[in-house]
């Protein structure tokens, strides 16, 4: 079950540029009582999220409840091997989210902090980004 969008209204997008800096918008965790914070900014593909959300179910035994906080709605495209130069852009291969760093991945509730920082890590294990284990109070 990859996370893609339903339906987009333009299929093919530019790669855009990076905002500077920590964001602010999505850096406390809210809904549980521990979350993966990311501590750079880059891209996340559908698979990598769905890797992540793999390993932390497994780890709690499907025990808890899971938040993921982040959606991948940016497409990447790619042409295919042995393809000349010119003749447009290649079709849209993946989605990925684009992350910046402070922004919370995952949120977990239900299970003792222990578990939930051993399912965070091997989670963090299957991410592109270096990210750091929070509870709702803001320590690690």
């Amino acid at each position: 079950m990859l996370l893609m969008p339903r339906k987009v209204k333009h299929r093919k997008t530019h790669r855009g540029g990076w905002p500077k800096g920590p964001t602010d918008k999505g850096a406390r965790v809210s809904f549980g009582s521990f979350g993966l914070k990311a501590m750079e900014t880059g891209l996340i593909s559908a698979r990598q999220i769905e890797a992540a959300r793999r390993a932390i179910t497994r780890h709690i035994l499907r025990g808890g409840k899971v938040w993921i906080r982040i959606f991948p709605d940016k497409p990447i495209t790619k042409k295919g091997e042995q393809t000349p130069m010119g003749k447009g852009k290649g079709s849209v291969d993946h989605y990925v989210a684009k992350v910046q760093a402070g922004k919370v991945l995952f949120e977990l509730d239900g299970v003792s902090r222990e578990a939930a920082a051993e399912a965070m890590r091997l989670a963090a294990h299957k991410l592109s980004v270096k990210t750091k284990f929070v509870d709702r109070h803001g320590t690690e």
